[in-house]
């Protein structure tokens, strides 16, 4: 079980999130080539250690931790669940259980119903991006998604912060994570695009 947890490391780290992030929406090919040219050696810290990547997909990874009950039940009600569980690479920002009970009053029942799959899914695919991005290779930035909409990635003090396009703000709490086609850092708050209208 993924336990969420802040740490030194993950205050470094993260701030090392948002550089890859920019740089693997930049890059159609995901390649960490292009990351060690324009690594800035100031504000980058080595990540956690991790071994080869996790037997399970990223909607796997997501399905084992009950922390992530709602977000996997968004998945599936969005279509999505197919689409995480290929080849990807991915690289998934995933919000805690919490993280959608501070989204107002029935706003997660709303959004699972079906004439709001569209929706859903543009909400969703917000906190993806194209390509395994390590926090070791991010810079702070605007990062591009697959949604096509971007979110931007700054240090606040100790933490790691992501704005997204309503000008909400969301914690890196856990950086990392593996999965067989992509990797998973945990926010903890939901992002939402410019045009999700919430």
């Amino acid at each position: 079980m993924i336990r969420i947890r802040k740490t030194r490391t993950t205050v470094g780290v993260a701030a090392a999130v948002s550089a890859a992030l920019l740089l693997g929406a930049c890059s159609s090919s995901g390649s960490s080539d292009a990351a060690a040219d324009t690594k800035s050696p100031a504000t980058m810290a080595p990540a956690p250690a991790t071994t080869a990547p996790a037997s399970q997909t990223v909607v796997g990874v997501a399905a084992s931790n009950p922390e992530f009950s709602t977000l996997v039940g968004a998945v599936k009600a969005a279509g999505l669940a197919d689409t995480l569980s290929g080849a990807g690479p991915f690289t998934v920002f995933a919000p805690t259980n919490d993280a959608f009970a501070k989204l107002p009053a029935g706003t997660v029942a709303s959004l699972l119903k079906p004439d709001n799959k569209d929706k859903l899914a543009g909400i969703l695919t917000y906190h993806v991006v194209a390509g395994k991005v390590m926090a070791a290779d991010v810079k702070p930035g605007a990062v591009k998604t697959v949604n096509g909409a971007s979110f931007t990635i700054a240090t606040e003090g100790n933490d790691v912060v992501i704005t997204d396009g309503q000008g909400n703000k969301s914690k890196v709490v856990k950086t990392d994570v593996p999965a067989s086609n992509g990797v998973i850092h945990v926010i903890d708050t939901v992002l939402l695009p410019p045009s999700s209208g919430n």
